[in-house]
């Protein structure tokens, strides 16, 4: 128990996924009351499951955080049952195959009625999948900014952690929509961490390095526990040598939502990379 976090209502979105449900789980260990933001609800029962079981408190609200109207009524409830949102963690967030090249640069092929079956260039991409990983990245940060934020606002305090990515520093090949999305999230959290300064609010991000989960999973690894050429890329470009943790994420995550350990920071992105941000390759 964390005297700091005791009894403080914390609102994880993407609580389901991979590292926010081990954030969801330590604020819980810590004393905080927890409500667990997903559209997966088995998912937010597994991580309920181990809240409880480890005698913390938390809420399972299924919902999606592009939609403003079923943020705020959680947001509502929130107020008239355990009080304003002291922490936001914006984990929410992903990607879409259909917005995802096979070809790493151009190549003239990419022009030919015929091309090779499987090819997909950055002409060829879905533009309606383009626009849903823009969508979920960016308003579904924005969105329980505003709904969760307002009750922040009117308590005078509070804190918020956005989720960027090693994307938001170097465009990653094959990926442009989550790219242009998690650049736009350190963007905004520097936007924001100003705008509400006057809010007793700071506002931070985090940028994970590579953290295997299970989408990250197939680009990274074979079958057979091995790595993919992609992940021999990122492995030769961390000085670390390896992946991350989830639990690695936990004491920056903590840190930045500490008002006394953290008092004079905000509108920061921390890359929690393993080095890889400092590596060209060379």
């Amino acid at each position: 128990m964390d005297e700091y976090f005791k009894n403080q209502v914390a609102v994880v979105t993407g609580a389901g996924g991979t590292l926010c449900s081990e954030i969801a789980v330590d604020l819980a260990c810590r004393g905080a009351r927890v409500v667990l933001i997903g559209r997966t609800a088995g998912k937010l029962q597994s991580v309920a499951d181990r809240i409880t079981g480890n005698g913390g408190t938390c809420l399972i609200r299924p919902g999606d955080v592009t939609d403003e109207g079923a943020m705020k009524e959680i947001a509502t409830e929130l107020q008239k049952t355990w009080g304003a949102c002291r922490f936001l963690i914006n984990g929410a967030g992903g990607n879409n195959a259909g917005a995802i090249t096979t070809n790493t640069a151009f190549e003239p092929s990419e022009l030919d009625a015929e091309r090779p079956a499987g090819s997909v260039g950055f002409f060829d991409l879905d533009l309606e999948c383009f626009e849903t990983v823009l969508h979920i990245n960016t308003l579904g940060t924005v969105i329980p900014c505003r709904t969760f934020g307002r009750t922040m606002a009117e308590a005078g305090r509070g804190a918020i952690v956005n989720f960027a990515s090693m994307n938001s520093y170097r465009p990653l090949t094959r990926v442009p929509a989550y790219a242009m999305s998690k650049a736009a999230i350190v963007n905004f959290t520097s936007f924001l961490a100003a705008y509400l300064a006057p809010a007793g609010i700071r506002v931070n991000a985090v940028a994970p390095g590579f953290f295997v989960n299970e989408r990250s999973r197939k680009i990274l690894c074979t079958p057979e526990g091995g790595l993919t050429r992609r992940g021999e890329n990122v492995i030769s470009h961390t000085p670390q040598k390896r992946f991350g943790e989830a639990r690695e994420l936990l004491g920056c995550v903590e840190w930045l939502l500490n008002d006394e350990a953290a008092a004079f920071v905000t509108g920061v992105t921390v890359p929690v990379d393993g080095g890889f941000l400092t590596s060209v390759g060379i």
